[in-house]
């Protein structure tokens, strides 16, 4: 049994700089747009700090989250002694990466969010949890830039927690790009047709599902040049396919507000929507 106890000072909120404090990590070697898409639709009342891990050499390789799998929890008890309400792992890929399932990364989340005292979140398993939420069952997944063994990954875990994947495919498998290699030039940040254009061609080969995935962290190039992530693409996507679309990043911020018993503002998705509905402005 952990020994661990939070600063007594973090349960006094005059001690803090918001009344709702968030850490995030994400993967290393990475400049992450997901603290900064979070606050965009925060509310003035929430703040967020965030912390990498320090992978000296890292290739975004499956094994290399695996041997490194416990830097998660030094993740969380640093935040924990920094006064934070609740932490977010973005990335879907860490859910999966060691072979775990569905019901060992609930596990793994309760026992860290008990042992540190803080709610802890991964993006995977908030792809789940928002499945869960919008009572889809049958579902297919855009798996874009995503590497094969990766695109494996999180099919099986999917299936795992119980959905119907009819359908799981990359950019390549879409005929988007000839080559993986295509795919990982890009740096993540994909020309701006690229949203509409991958989930119209995932629609076509899965019409009849209840709801889309998007898993990873995909960038979309704007007319001006400036980086997106599916926050942004999400209402126009969802009309262009006519269901709801559950993407990593905003199933992670919907789970972060969920804890907070807080509703972002402005609006949104399908999945952010129920939070706005609950928790009216």
């Amino acid at each position: 049994m952990s020994d661990y106890k939070k600063p007594v000072r973090w349960s006094d909120p005059a001690k803090k700089l918001f009344p709702h404090q968030v850490g995030f990590t994400a993967p290393p070697h990475d400049f992450d747009a997901a603290p900064t898409d979070f606050l965009k639709i925060a509310p003035e009342t929430v703040g967020v700090h965030g912390r990498l891990m320090h992978l000296p050499g890292y290739a975004h390789e499956l094994e290399q989250r695996r041997k490194n799998f416990h830097l998660l929890e030094d993740f969380v008890e640093c935040m924990a002694n920094s006064g934070v309400d609740v932490c977010g792992q973005v990335g879907s890929n860490w859910v999966h990466a060691t072979g775990t399932t569905p019901d060992d990364i609930r596990e793994y989340c309760d026992r860290l969010s008990d042992r540190y005292e803080t709610p802890f979140h991964m993006a995977g398993m908030c792809l789940v949890e928002g499945l869960r939420e919008l009572g889809a069952e049958r579902v297919a997944l855009n798996s874009v830039y995503y590497w094969p063994d990766w695109r494996d990954g999180i099919a099986r875990f999917l299936r795992q927690a119980g959905f119907d994947l009819v359908y799981a495919g990359n950019f390549v498998d879409l005929g988007l790009y000839k080559t993986q290699e295509e795919v990982n030039d890009q740096n993540w940040i994909f020309p701006d047709e690229m949203a509409v254009s991958s989930m119209q061609r995932v629609a076509e080969r899965a019409p009849d599902v209840d709801a889309y995935v998007v898993n990873g962290m995909p960038n979309f190039r704007r007319a001006d040049g400036l980086p997106e992530r599916m926050l942004s693409r999400e209402i126009d996507l969802e009309a262009f396919v006519g269901k709801p679309i559950v993407s990593s990043d905003t199933a992670l911020y919907w789970r972060i507000f969920k804890t907070l018993s807080v509703a972002p503002v402005g609006t949104h998705g399908r999945l952010l929507s129920t939070l706005s509905l609950r928790n009216p402005a």
